[in-house]
């Protein structure tokens, strides 16, 4: 997937969330829209290299959107808004084995189920060589030694995919949780028991009882571009 222009810059600092103070290379200080709802552990520190991206559009508060951030091993993805294209640019391309083959592919397909709020998934694959499959994908960021984990903060909306997914393989689709790895380094995919350990029972159990199936694969980052690369472990 081809990303628009970007610029280089400096972050400063991360604050409300969802708003970041950048020293852009030309030296201007910008306001950048941070795109990402998690709490960012480990992916910023201030004066940590940055590039963003920059759009002309009237009616946004903000010209400047943080794409990405250099820690030291390469750049980190944190604009969760391009990870579901990536994956399913990459499944369209039959990139990823175990979702390889599906003639139709729909984005944020609702489903229903009797009792329960409505949700929607990422992805809902059909007409291909195995049962219908609903696909939800996680941005994964958080690194501690060679363990890349999921989630950098407590998430009752993770769970609540997870036991969707768990109700749609009960019903005789496939459930299956992508976790989209957007960083160049670690090599093992595990769910961050310290940060939330009821995700992490929750994704055991769905797994064991239910079939959820679980994927993980790296996203690489191009001077301007960004793609699906390997697979990478998981260990629960």
């Amino acid at each position: 997937m081809e990303l628009p222009p970007l610029v280089s810059g400096r972050i400063e600092k991360r604050y409300k969330r969802f708003l970041a103070d950048v020293e852009l290379e030309d030296g201007r200080q910008v306001i950048a829209h941070c795109p990402n709802t998690g709490s960012m552990l480990g992916c910023w520190r201030p004066g940590a290299a940055v590039q963003l991206s920059h759009s002309d559009n009237p009616r946004r508060k903000l010209e400047w959107t943080l794409e990405r951030v250099e820690m030291g091993g390469g750049w980190i993805g944190v604009h969760t808004g391009r990870t579901n294209p990536v994956i399913e640019e990459a499944v369209r391309a039959g990139l990823i084995d175990s979702l390889a083959g599906y003639a139709r592919v729909e984005r944020e397909r609702v489903f229903e189920v009797p009792g329960e709020p409505r949700s929607r998934f990422d992805l809902f694959l059909a007409q291909g060589p195995r049962a219908d499959a609903w696909v939800e994908v996680k941005n994964v960021t958080l690194l501690e030694g060679a363990s890349l984990l999921f989630p950098d903060a407590v998430t009752e909306r993770g769970r609540k995919h997870l036991r969707m997914l768990a109700e749609a393989c009960r019903r005789g689709y496939r459930g299956v949780m992508v976790y989209a790895i957007n960083r160049p380094e670690g090599t093992v995919f595990s769910p961050a028991e310290q940060i939330d350990p009821n995700y992490a029972e929750t994704l055991r159990r769905v797994v064991a009882e239910a079939g959820v199936e679980l994927v993980a694969v790296r996203i690489a980052h191009g001077v301007q571009s960004m793609s699906v690369a390997e697979a990478v472990p998981i260990v629960l």
